[in-house]
């Protein structure tokens, strides 16, 4: 009974994210873009309009206090973690996965690289978004891989609320219950259907 109003509140929770992607792509309208394999495509006139809009590298980073400016060799140093993530979460997918049978994670579906070529951004604020693009991503694509090897070893929920889900919580055993957890832990480890129906 308790599993049925679960399965009906996922049901609502997937039917509004269809619905909420349907209202991203109104967005392409509005702004006057359209993707075309996989590219972005805007007006003519629109692009012209917004480069009319770019202020200089100089000025826009002398809109900051200089502690911010102070602070990017911080936020820089930062991608050599990322970059040595993003690498070794890859290598561990590639040879490991195939031996669970977790299906891969597609890592260009979370390290989305295309705000940088923006026309209307000068070339700092350019950087900037190729920066936060990349880091974000991998962070993502992280998360999405721990989440299905979590979902293999122990997929077994917290006692207490998380502020944030990842995508395979859902699917994990509730604290405590040892009896489904001892009955159907080799099936639940290895269902990947929603992935693999996608």
């Amino acid at each position: 009974m308790f599993d049925d109003k679960i399965d009906e509140i996922k049901k609502k929770i997937i039917a509004l994210e269809k619905e909420l992607e349907g209202e991203f792509k109104n967005k392409e309208k509005e702004f006057f873009y359209k993707i075309e394999n996989e590219k972005v495509k805007f007006q003519e006139n629109v692009i012209k309009e917004g480069k009319s809009q770019i202020i200089s590298s100089i000025k826009y980073l002398s809109s900051f206090p200089i502690t911010v400016i102070l602070t990017i060799p911080f936020i820089w140093a930062m991608m050599i973690p990322a970059l040595l993530a993003d690498i070794s979460v890859t290598i561990y997918q590639y040879i490991c996965f195939p031996i669970y049978k977790i299906p891969k994670v597609k890592r260009k579906d979370y390290v989305v690289m295309d705000r940088y070529n923006l026309f209307y951004l000068d070339k700092v604020e350019k950087i900037n978004c190729w920066y936060c693009e990349y880091f974000n991503g991998v962070i993502a694509y992280v998360r999405e891989v721990g989440a299905r090897t979590e979902q293999f070893w122990c997929p077994i929920k917290h006692s207490r609320g998380l502020k944030e889900k990842h995508s395979r919580y859902d699917n994990f055993f509730d604290y405590g219950d040892y009896k489904k957890y001892t009955n159907e832990l080799e099936k639940r480890r290895s269902d990947f259907k929603d992935i693999e129906e996608k």
